[in-house]
């Protein structure tokens, strides 16, 4: 396992502080958060008992964005969530989430594959600026979630004021006529 496939190791002192044990410095909520939305798998531990409080504190971290207004998950979805834990019935949304989430991540990652490896559609003009744009999108859909780099943005680059309007719009027909194809 290479270092950056390991998770990131974040000791809970009894303080309740938070200490993470590859750069010997406190966190907050927030850094764990921005570890996460890089890309970065965390492990929350206990530094007495050894529990490993990950779970919570990742809820936590859901609540207070839900609490200031960042809406994480739509409320119909919260009430499903409380009625299958609190049902007493061994529940299967648990399971449905991560297959869901683990489908989404395959998606995305297939789709930046179709659009960038030996695909003939990328060689055309403006292919880069479509991609950069996509790229945006889907971190934007998805809250920089990523999968193996995927929903890091690059910078646009600049389209050449000699290229033809009428030549780019003509591509893009084609492109989401065989994109559509493809369905």
């Amino acid at each position: 396992m290479t270092e950056d496939s390991k998770p990131l190791l974040i000791k809970r002192y009894a303080s309740r502080r938070l200490y993470n044990t590859e750069t010997s410095d406190y966190v907050t909520l927030e850094d764990i958060s921005g570890f996460i939305r890089d890309g970065r798998e965390v492990q929350i531990v206990d530094l007495k008992s050894g529990d490993d409080l990950t779970r919570q504190y990742l809820l936590q971290i859901i609540a207070e964005h839900e609490s200031r207004g960042e809406s994480v998950l739509p409320v119909s979805v919260l009430n499903d969530l409380v009625r299958s834990y609190m049902s007493g019935n061994v529940s299967v949304v648990p399971q449905f989430l991560q297959a869901s989430f683990d489908m989404l991540r395959d998606g995305q990652s297939k789709m930046v594959e179709n659009m960038t490896s030996m695909n003939p559609m990328a060689k055309m003009p403006g292919m880069d600026a479509m991609k950069a744009q996509q790229d945006a999108f889907l971190k934007a859909m998805t809250g920089g979630w990523t999968s193996g780099g995927i929903a890091k943005t690059e910078p646009e680059p600049e389209v050449e004021p000699s290229e033809d309007l009428d030549a780019i719009k003509k591509q893009l027909a084609d492109l989401q006529n065989k994109l559509s194809k493809l369905k």
